[in-house]
């Protein structure tokens, strides 16, 4: 494949206007339309409560990025069978349980501003429904008949719990440093990316370069991803962020922004986070100093340069494919995650 020209990294494509999202919709919106009918099918239970709060979830205006990451990979390797319309509909799956599951931990209120399925319905059942999600992606796997994919599948799912676990522990801990947090956002978010991404080589019978290049996409992407989604917590417009601006500061999570700000803070400003943070004492005007401070520190700034890194080896992933435009709207989904507003 020495013939492949190297895709331009992402800072060179920031011109282009181009509606990434809508482009890779098109791309995938036939095999899209049978990942839907899976999911409505897949999400049916005769106790009627398990779909009403399933699809309360799914139907609130998602992107499903990560089950169209799985078919766009699967026109770049040249797919042409439907295995991949199931699997993307078990990535979902698996992306919907660890929602419901989230919003329980942190007491989560909005999600893509509707009224989340806990604050509807209670803990309980948010948690069971999730768990019920949970069992159908592993059906769907099971059915698949591969067990290199529900290697992969289940690996990430139970990186994602881990990721979880982890960051519920560093909760309000301002001894976090940038590697402990890495670690959380690799297992909570990038694993799935990976995995969604991964799984198209897997059904195609590609080389392992190939899978691999695709996990390593799928990767970097989905660090950058959550690298952005902490950095709009403290900078994004509540209406098209769709949770309200400001929650991880409520609720005392440590991210690489507050991460960034503490260690170059003064004593006195240590002082705030220590109070803000660590201890849960928020008062009036707390959170406006604290996006003061972390305005002082460059600290939004910086993270962001650390996503276009992990953006940068997103992009030089897609390089070992030949141009076409599965591996366009590829590229351009990098360049959306970087500049998203929602």
């Amino acid at each position: 494949m020495s013939n492949v020209t190297p895709l331009r990294r992402t800072t060179d494509r920031q011109n282009k206007n181009v509606d990434a999202l809508t482009t890779l919709q098109s791309l995938v919106a036939d095999d899209m339309a049978l990942v839907n009918t899976t999911i409505l099918d897949r999400m049916q239970s005769p106790v009627s409560l398990i779909p009403q709060l399933a699809g309360h979830l799914i139907a609130s205006g998602g992107k499903r990025l990560r089950p169209m990451l799985t078919l766009a990979s699967s026109k770049l390797v040249g797919y042409e069978g439907k295995r991949h319309c199931k699997l993307a509909a078990c990535v979902e799956f698996i992306h919907t349980a660890t929602l419901l599951h989230d919003d329980v931990v942190d007491e989560s209120e909005l999600r893509r501003g509707k009224d989340t399925a806990n604050a509807v319905w209670g803990n309980q059942a948010s948690v069971l429904v999730g768990d019920f999600l949970f069992s159908r992606a592993f059906e769907l796997m099971v059915e698949d008949g591969s067990l290199k994919v529900l290697k992969i599948l289940s690996s990430a799912s139970s990186v994602i719990a881990e990721g979880e676990v982890q960051q519920m522990m560093t909760v309000a801990d301002l001894s976090t440093d940038e590697d402990t947090y890495m670690d959380v956002i690799g297992s909570k978010t990038a694993a799935l990316f990976a995995a969604a991404c991964q799984i198209a080589a897997v059904v195609a019978e590609r080389p392992e370069r190939e899978e691999a290049a695709l996990a390593s996409y799928g990767r970097n992407l989905g660090l950058a991803f959550q690298i952005i989604d902490d950095v709009l917590d403290y900078n994004a417009n509540q209406a098209s962020l769709g949770k309200t601006v400001g929650d991880d500061f409520q609720e005392g999570k440590i991210t690489l922004p507050t991460i960034l700000a503490f260690q170059r803070g003064t004593d006195i400003e240590k002082a705030f986070w220590k109070r803000t943070l660590s201890e849960g004492d928020i008062r009036e005007g707390d959170l406006d100093h604290a996006l003061d401070l972390l305005a002082k520190s460059n600290a939004l700034g910086d993270a962001t340069r650390r996503a276009q890194y992990f953006a940068d080896k997103a992009m030089d992933s897609l390089s070992l494919f030949k141009a076409c435009a599965s591996r366009d709207a590829l590229a351009d989904i990098v360049h959306f995650c970087l500049q998203r507003g929602h």
